[in-house]
């Protein structure tokens, strides 16, 4: 299948940088894609795929990486042409598309999936939370974990609006845990919420655990609704450390946690966390403002994408 699939793109990259040439030798507004598409089904009737508007992709294709060969590897090349077409579609740097493109194929996102994921721009926002991980994990241990602390943490697909209840935004979290593992990043399983640690006759508990099975560690995640507290991270970095003692086993990396509040002050942040002795990473999080009466007269996408698909190709 992956074969087949290669043969299919390196077909659609030959026709699409054909279409190029001949318009450049033509002229823009020369009709050469309408007369290709007439031609293609004219002489292939029982072929599929030669659409007009899929023949504007296959140039935009070829566009987008015009020096791309079947013979070497590219993420690009690993992925069905739907997914290409999300790319095209979604993403104008080839430097991007290439990093979704790689991301998609490592992971085994669905097409949906990836416009998702670049719909609320993950890769850039993964690593960019501040931390203190190169301070208590080595290398390469700190890298791995700054990667998947995200700054902010996008949490629209919970439909919330206005100020909310940190219960209740623990609540929807877990009303849509498939969504959130997706937010979260590759590689997380949930543990428990409300996680319960005694410390001779004291109880304690954890907002939300997670276990990363790649990294083979426990991430601590406390949520705050308001403005980051320099006194959050004393908490979170006590968690930790309980995590580390009562839960953490021989063969596992030292705990991370990570807060994730309403709002921050980066200054603020990193002075906390330069006294912190766990490694730890605070984020923001972001979810619709739009009242409920306001989001139902939105479109949903697939409704917009529909009625796009619609509309008459322009050829330039």
């Amino acid at each position: 299948m992956r074969r087949v699939n290669t043969d299919l793109l390196g077909l659609y990259w030959r026709i699409g940088r054909d279409s190029l040439t001949r318009q450049q030798h033509q002229g823009w507004g020369s009709g050469v894609i309408g007369r290709l598409a007439q031609d293609l089904r004219a002489e292939f009737p029982q072929m599929t795929g030669f659409s007009r508007s899929n023949l504007f992709y296959m140039r935009a294709f070829a566009a987008a990486w015009p020096d791309w060969d079947p013979n070497v590897p590219q993420p690009v090349g690993h992925l069905p042409w739907g997914h290409v077409r999300v790319l095209l579609d979604k993403l104008d740097a080839v430097s991007a598309r290439d990093r979704y493109a790689a991301a998609a194929v490592e992971h085994g996102w669905s097409r949906n999936v990836l416009m998702n994921m670049i719909m609320n721009r993950s890769l850039e926002r993964s690593g960019t939370a501040p931390s203190n991980f190169g301070t208590h994990l080595a290398a390469p241990d700190s890298e791995l974990a700054q990667q998947v602390a995200k700054d902010p943490y996008s949490f629209e697909f919970l439909g919330l609006s206005g100020a909310v209840a940190e219960r209740d935004l623990e609540q929807a979290l877990m009303d849509r845990i498939a969504e959130t593992l997706w937010e979260l990043g590759h590689g997380f399983a949930f543990v428990g919420r409300q996680v319960h640690l005694e410390v001779d006759g004291d109880d304690f508990y954890i907002d939300l655990l997670f276990f990363h099975v790649e990294q083979l560690r426990c991430f601590v995640i406390e949520l705050k609704t308001g403005k980051f507290q320099p006194e959050y991270a004393g908490k979170l970095n006590f968690y930790v450390a309980l995590v580390d003692d009562l839960l953490k086993r021989e063969a596992h990396a030292p705990t991370v946690g990570i807060l994730i509040c309403g709002s921050k002050n980066d200054h603020t942040v990193r002075y906390a966390l330069g006294r912190s002795t766990s490694p730890l990473a605070v984020s923001a999080y972001t979810y619709d403002q739009l009242p409920a009466a306001d989001r139902n007269l939105v479109p949903a996408e697939d409704q917009l994408i529909a009625a796009l698909d619609a509309l008459p190709d322009e050829e330039s």
